[in-house]
């Protein structure tokens, strides 16, 4: 078994389409890939997918080896990055990641931090959905990020704020004549939701809007700010974002708070459990610090919720 069957395998699992795994993920052509996934159905010694009119589906034994496919996938990628590392031992190395939009707020105090670090480390910055951000932590392609704390993953999380949700609208929506919205408002109207990347964030906007007794179906769903920003504008539509991303919006919408109890989203700072990364142990001693100079008029626009 080599790690191409692997890789296939589980593109094949994410994508439910030998077609679209090997047209979109693996460039490769549907004959050829086809024979790699029997062949490694043979190594196995059973059925992983079982075929029909709609594309592809796990068996048991499919969903079975799913997990532990991506576990050995994920191993490998951390040994090549550990190898990398090695190989370059002359100056450090410090990958700090950011919830798109955060790093508006926190990069400064998180260099601010690093500061007596940063003569001898090399400091890259990345930004991306918090999923896809853990992913890069347990990969070992990340050192800290700024994030939710995603329930999947094995990473250790030290809580750092509170970001209340406000409400998004077009800049020439009516509800821009009040100064709060109650969620009893948002009835109505055109409401951008967010999709399967900002599962955290819909989770607490679900909660907040069920808990207020509002029921409302999204007209889109979009997980990516700019594009939410988009729908809003051009729909006169309306959405509930964290705060941190008013530091985003452009002329075509604006913002309200809610009225009452509003819902908040936690941040943390996460990282892995088994990094060693001197520069990381001096960062997390000094996260009161950093939270600080995070919420320092000088330094944010948005204060951080304690």
């Amino acid at each position: 078994m080599e790690l191409r069957h692997l890789r296939y395998f589980v593109a094949v699992a994410e994508m439910g389409s030998l077609t679209l795994a090997a047209e979109q993920r693996l460039h490769t052509s549907q004959p050829s890939l086809s024979r790699q996934i029997r062949d490694l159905e043979r190594q196995v010694g059973c059925e992983l997918f079982s075929r029909g009119a709609r594309g592809v589906e796990l068996t048991v034994a499919g969903h079975a080896f799913l997990d532990h496919a991506r576990l050995a996938l994920i191993q490998v990628d951390s040994a090549v990055e550990a190898a990398r590392r090695a190989a370059k031992p002359i100056k450090k190395r410090f990958a700090l990641g950011f919830l798109t939009g955060l790093e508006i707020t926190w990069l400064a105090a998180a260099m601010q931090v690093l500061r007596e670090e940063l003569p001898s480390v090399d400091v890259t910055v990345s930004s991306d959905y918090s999923p896809d951000l853990a992913e890069g932590l347990q990969r070992g392609r990340l050192d800290l990020a700024f994030m939710r704390a995603e329930p999947n993953f094995d990473l250790a999380y030290t809580f750092v704020g509170r970001e209340p949700l406000v409400v998004l609208m077009s800049s020439d929506h009516p509800l821009t004549s009040h100064d709060v919205i109650q969620p009893q408002q948002l009835v109505g109207e055109p409401f951008i939701g967010m999709a399967n990347k900002a599962q955290f964030a819909r989770t607490v906007i679900d909660a907040y809007l069920e808990r207020s007794g509002v029921q409302i179906t999204p007209t889109q769903g979009a997980d990516n700010p700019a594009m939410v920003m988009s729908l809003v504008a051009s729909l006169r539509g309306v959405s509930l974002i964290p705060a941190y991303l008013q530091a985003l919006m452009p002329w075509s919408v604006v913002s309200r708070p809610l009225a009452g109890d509003v819902p908040t989203i936690d941040l943390v700072v996460g990282h892995s459990k088994t990094n060693e990364s001197p520069v990381l142990k001096v960062f997390l001693s000094r996260v009161q610090e950093l939270i600080g100079l995070a919420s320092s008029p000088t330094q944010s626009r948005f204060p951080i919720a304690r």
